[in-house]
């Protein structure tokens, strides 16, 4: 059996590293897939006779991920210990798709040979410039940074496996009217993405590959395999509607199991890239990222890392967000936090006899973004406390003009539609707080109750969403309350586009859909609750037995009554583990949930509510 996605330069998964000017050469492709290859044919004799053959070739590896359609800096930070201030932290100005087309092109300005790897969520739960357009403006960027291969990351299913198909293949979706969501904006044509998105671990019904496992490429003769694979939680945190007739399987032995095939093949050069992460330390108080020995590191990828074939000595990571590069067991295994804001590179030396890499000599780091805004006295410090070569790398690096050029496109595109007033704040309101509530929170579950509690809106009794629907903060910027808010503003607050569903559960099942918070390590991960729910939350309690006190309306809930509830449609699909909402009877499909909150700030200015709606005990 074989899987083979359509034979057009625009999908390469099997591509030789000669260099070109700005790109590497994409005259063969190919898919590995079950252990059936097609191989690229063989440079011509005459060719191989007048080059004399290399001992050793280097080849640089160099991954971001989680950028999530990010194309512009817009204010992202990253922390840097300055040693000229005792250590002190100071936030460095980075990001942005010029800045990082900078570096990227200096990095490869500095190796013969190199690969741009994607780690996943490349797209999803991104900025109006990137949601607008479809992701469409974000493919095209990845497309000029010159990314060579990428894996999914959850994000990458959103909106389901036709339109991850579309933007991996091209082609324009419908346009509604009355939507600002466009798609082949201006008419013109969307091809695709110029590259492979691999995963090893997605497959259908019947265990068949839907994604390529992995991808080869030629260093000078030398085969180097690829490997991808996506977090195995992805149903749990994806619209179930939309991966429908997907398994997602376990991570290390489908990386395993490509790589046999690769090895069968003789392949001898591994890396696997896999869209599942971990964190150092305790939250705030993240180690160095550049801190090999990883201090306090947990987390699903060093397990996953620990159960992979000891030939696989990289693994790309991503999904968490944070900035690791940990040495194990003869591996470096490395993340660059997110959003471009940083890159991974991996300097590997191969033996261009047996082509197996050689340990002892591979050497990583994990390097900031640098932009136009990072102060040039800061930008001096950061070059000359970075190892050579890389710190000429950075010290080099200048913002892509073409790729400036691309991004301001569409930051203009954009610009009417994101800064259309929508109403006033009477204060900021942001995504922290006490046990998982939060002001933004309870913002957005207000404005999906108040969109539908009216009986021809559905009726809602009280609304609920999930906190990681939510993407953004919503702060006055240095005004004084009242401020004023605009459209791109409240859009990156919830910018998947769910509809809001409501919803009867019985007043047994609401509370069992509580109990649903409760997760198996201990923790709790608590809905944001609009004003008319109140209960009390004890997290030592049983398992079944941690909610009590609970009222809709300040009246406690009668277990045999009927409650109207209304959810974003993730949620309503079973999204985030709360599969009890699959049971809701009397389906009404209201407003998107972007528009709801527009609704409600226009009504009138809401003051940020940061008192408690679950009491909660220990």
């Amino acid at each position: 059996m074989s899987l083979a996605l359509p034979a057009s330069p625009a999908h390469p998964a099997f591509r030789p590293l000669t260099r070109l000017p700005g790109r590497l050469s994409t005259w063969a492709a190919a898919l590995l897939l079950g252990g059936l290859s097609a191989c690229a044919a063989p440079p011509p004799p005459e060719a191989a006779e007048s080059a004399a053959p290399a001992a050793v070739l280097p080849l640089r590896l160099i991954a971001f991920n989680d950028f999530h359609g990010h194309l512009e800096a817009a204010g992202q930070s990253l922390p840097w210990h300055d040693p000229a201030q005792a250590g002190r932290a100071v936030a460095v100005p980075v990001g942005g798709a010029a800045a990082l087309g900078g570096l990227v092109q200096r990095l490869r300005a500095g190796a013969p040979d190199s690969l741009l790897i994607s780690s996943g969520d490349l797209v999803g739960a991104a900025p109006l410039v990137s949601t607008l357009f479809r992701h469409e403006s974000t493919v095209a960027v990845a497309n000029r940074l010159g990314v060579d291969v990428g894996v999914v990351g959850n994000h990458e299913f959103d909106a389901g496996l036709t339109e991850l198909q579309r933007l991996m293949h091209g082609g324009c979706r419908d346009n509604a009217p009355d939507v600002p969501v466009r798609s082949c904006a201006e008419g013109q044509p969307f091809t695709g993405m110029r590259f492979p998105l691999l995963g090893a671990n997605v497959v259908d019904a019947g265990g068949r590959p839907v994604l390529a496992p992995s991808a080869v490429f030629q260093v000078q003769g030398v085969p180097v395999g690829v490997i991808g694979a996506v977090t195995r939680s992805t149903p749990g945190i994806v619209v179930p509607s939309g991966i429908r007739g997907l398994r997602f399987t376990d991570e290390a032995e489908a990386i395993n199991t490509a790589a046999r095939a690769l090895q069968a093949q003789g392949v001898k050069t591994l890396v696997a890239v896999v869209h599942e992460g971990g964190e150092l330390g305790a939250s705030g108080q993240r180690a160095d990222w550049n801190d090999a020995s990883c201090p306090g590191a947990h987390g699903p990828i060093f397990d996953i890392a620990q159960r992979l074939l000891p030939q696989i000595q990289v693994v790309f990571s991503a999904h968490t967000h944070q900035g690791y590069r940990c040495e194990r067991d003869g591996r470096v295994i490395v993340q660059a936090t997110s959003y471009g804001r940083g890159v991974s590179v991996v300097d590997l030396v191969l033996d261009a006899k047996t082509g197996a890499p050689l340990p002892a000599r591979t050497r990583s780091i994990n390097l900031p973004v640098l932009n136009s805004l990072t102060p040039a006295a800061l930008r001096t410090r950061i070059v000359q406390a970075t190892p050579a070569p890389w710190g000429e790398a950075l010290a080099q690096a200048g913002e892509d003009p073409a790729l400036a050029a691309l991004v301001a496109q569409d930051v203009a595109a954009v610009r009417p539609i994101a800064e259309r007033p929508v109403g006033r704040l009477l204060g900021a309101f942001t995504r922290g707080g006490p046990h998982g509530e939060s002001t933004v929170g309870h913002l957005v579950a207000d404005a999906q109750w108040a969109a539908t509690r009216a009986p021809a809106q559905g009726g809602a009794e009280l609304a609920l969403t999930n906190p990681g629907g939510l993407r953004g903060d919503l702060l006055c910027d240095g005004q004084q309350p009242p401020c004023a808010v605009g459209y791109g503003a409240l859009f990156t607050v919830q910018p998947f586009g769910n509809d809001v569903v409501v919803l009867t559960l019985t007043g047994a099942q609401l509370r069992a859909l509580l109990e649903q918070q409760a997760r198996p390590d201990g923790t709790a991960k608590l809905l944001q609750p609009s004003a008319s729910l109140r209960y009390t939350w004890t997290a030592s309690a049983p398992a079944g037995q941690h909610v009590s006190e609970l009222s809709v309306g300040g009246q406690p809930v009668q277990p045999g009554r009927d409650y109207r509830v209304a959810v974003n449609s993730f949620l309503a699909d079973g999204g985030d583990g709360f599969t009890l909402l699959r049971q809701g009877r009397d389906r009404h499909t209201g407003p998107n949930d972007a528009d709801a909150l527009v609704a409600f700030v226009q009504q009138g200015a809401p003051a940020p509510d940061p008192a408690p709606r679950v009491t909660w005990r220990p």
